[in-house]
């Protein structure tokens, strides 16, 4: 008899959820949009697995309609911050997620986010397209350069070693504050308080915990350079949104580019940043590709598969048991396991 697999989603990028069902009964969400938490609780019932998004909400009630049958929670992501890890390790139930296949393709989407912001081409771009650029001058769309400047990392694991690897092409200098990463040959590792006095693009590369919660905040926007830019990949929690509005509209940084926000999706309802003029801002893109997205559900295909067949998870969450019922141990706060 197959084990019952629940995904949150009936539209997943590739083969993998296809080669899923060979495997199990996949039990799937078929309504439009986001599924709320009563309808996974419904669907979850008595199930073996689940396959889930990285902004699917996987707490105590969920895991408790899913019952005792449940061993594996696969996310197709590399962040976790919408896991109750406490709650699966209650349960013995494994938590997945998908290291080592999006950072090449998220750290091109950093140094995209990093060349629209200081190169100001989002103004340049929408004035163009708006049949507004009716003469040449000299002082229009007045950029920073990219080449030569000081790239700070604030995280380095697989997205900020990737990121320092295209600054090279740019002839970039590179620190990164990270208490688990040394010097290499690539970057030097300094505090944070060096890095944002000296860096004139500031990246953010680490997970959403309850320590780098707003780790960016009034005081660390003040400490930075009038010059410098600001980019995240990582989560949107990371920054406090309200005093990164106030730094730009003040000139306290020079421009900043996002791809997470605090409130995601948004719809109509838009955060004020979007609107900023020194502000290039994308719906959470960092790994989409065709390629990346599909070998996102690849992993989590695979890690499923192992789990229920009795074998280890190939990528259970920092800290976390690869077997089910071995309970977890807490990752440190900002500590560099997911990028």
């Amino acid at each position: 008899m197959k084990q019952h697999v629940l995904s949150t989603r009936a539209d997943l990028p590739g083969g993998g959820l296809a080669r899923l069902a060979a495997q199990a009964e996949v039990v799937g969400w078929t309504g439009t949009g986001k599924p709320d938490p009563a309808d996974l609780a419904v669907l979850a019932k008595g199930v073996s697995g689940i396959l889930a998004l990285g902004n699917d909400r996987v707490d105590a009630d969920l895991l408790d309609a899913a019952g005792p049958t449940l061993r594996v929670v696969a996310l197709a992501s590399m962040g976790y911050d919408a896991v109750d890890r406490d709650a699966a390790a209650e349960r013995g139930v494994v938590v997945t997620h998908t290291p080592g296949v999006l950072a090449e393709t998220t750290a091109d989407l950093t140094f995209s986010l990093i060349l629209m912001a200081r190169r100001r081409l989002g103004a340049a771009r929408d004035t163009l397209a708006a049949g507004r650029w009716d003469l040449f001058r000299m002082n229009d769309f007045l950029g920073l350069d990219v080449h030569g400047a000081t790239l700070g990392l604030i995280g380095y694991g697989q997205i900020g070693r990737a990121v320092a690897r295209r600054s090279q092409g740019f002839g970039m200098r590179v620190l990164h504050h990270d208490p688990y990463a040394p010097d290499d040959t690539l970057s030097t590792s300094v505090d944070l308080p060096t890095l944002l006095a000296e860096a004139d693009v500031v990246s953010l590369h680490v997970p959403l915990t309850p320590g780098t919660r707003h780790l960016i905040g009034a005081a660390e926007l003040a400490a930075m350079k009038p010059t410098a830019t600001l980019v995240s990949t990582s989560r949107g929690g990371v920054i406090d949104e309200d005093a990164l509005l106030r730094a730009l509209r003040d000139g306290v940084i020079h421009s900043a580019g996002l791809d997470v926000f605090e409130r995601e999706p948004m719809g109509h309802e838009l955060s004020p940043l979007v609107a900023e003029p020194h502000m290039i801002t994308l719906p959470h893109i960092g790994s989409a590709t065709e390629a990346t997205r599909a070998a996102m559900v690849d992993l989590a295909v695979d890690n499923i598969q192992d789990v229920l067949a009795g074998a280890p998870a190939r990528t259970p969450l920092p800290g976390s048991p690869a077997t089910p019922g071995q309970g977890t141990a807490p990752l440190p706060d900002g500590g560099s396991g997911a990028r």
